[in-house]
């Protein structure tokens, strides 16, 4: 799964008007044994026929946005958005940046639009934003994106490797890391503690 490649967007999945799963959470089964995905939580920005792509929103790495921002040479006025964790998007890409955020009127370079109220950035100019004081109301960054190639998601979720439940913005911005992944289980009325490998994909 590490080593998937992004799909193309020229064949999208609202443009065929097939079923998508974009907007919706995966939440790794207990059997899930990759270590990249282990215990995750996955907000799904894209899926269609060519694959899928989705950020991990529950595991901070050991790297601010202080840090961040200052890789990029970029200063961050504020003392407590600069002490924001960067989160671990997933093994691709692991040396760029991807915003999730809730401001959809700026005209950036490289954006996304997953569903009303919530887009993908993938372009410097995202940070340049929150930078001059300009940025999204609310946003989580992280370094590297998960990806499935044609088919490979399909193939994981009929093993019972993920749950699926469409997405809570309150859960992908408002919610601590630590209990991101109980919310979304909430989401479907499963309580963690009771969760097995048995259980299937909803």
């Amino acid at each position: 799964m590490s080593q998937a490649v992004p799909p193309d967007r020229s064949s999208s999945s609202e443009s065929a008007g097939e079923f998508s799963l974009a907007n919706h959470f995966l939440i790794a089964m207990p059997s899930m044994t990759d270590p990249s995905f282990s215990g995750t939580v996955i907000y799904l920005c894209e899926h269609g026929p060519s694959g899928a792509l989705g950020l991990v929103i529950n595991k901070p790495m050991d790297l601010t946005l202080q840090n961040l921002f200052e890789r990029v040479e970029l200063t961050l006025g504020s003392e407590q958005l600069g002490a924001t964790p960067v989160l671990y998007g997933g093994p691709v890409d692991t040396n760029r940046g991807f915003v999730l955020h809730n401001q959809l009127d700026a005209a950036y370079d490289s954006t996304l639009q997953v569903r009303e109220g919530l887009a993908l950035t993938m372009s410097k100019d995202v940070l340049e934003a929150v930078a001059e004081g300009d940025g999204p109301p609310k946003m989580v960054v992280t370094l590297g994106h998960s990806a499935w190639g044609e088919g490979q998601l399909e193939q994981e979720l009929s093993l019972n490797a993920w749950l699926t439940v469409r997405a809570d913005p309150a859960i992908v911005f408002d919610v601590p890391y630590k209990e991101k992944l109980g919310a979304a289980m909430n989401l479907l009325g499963i309580d963690p503690l009771m969760l097995s490998d048995q259980v299937g994909h909803a």
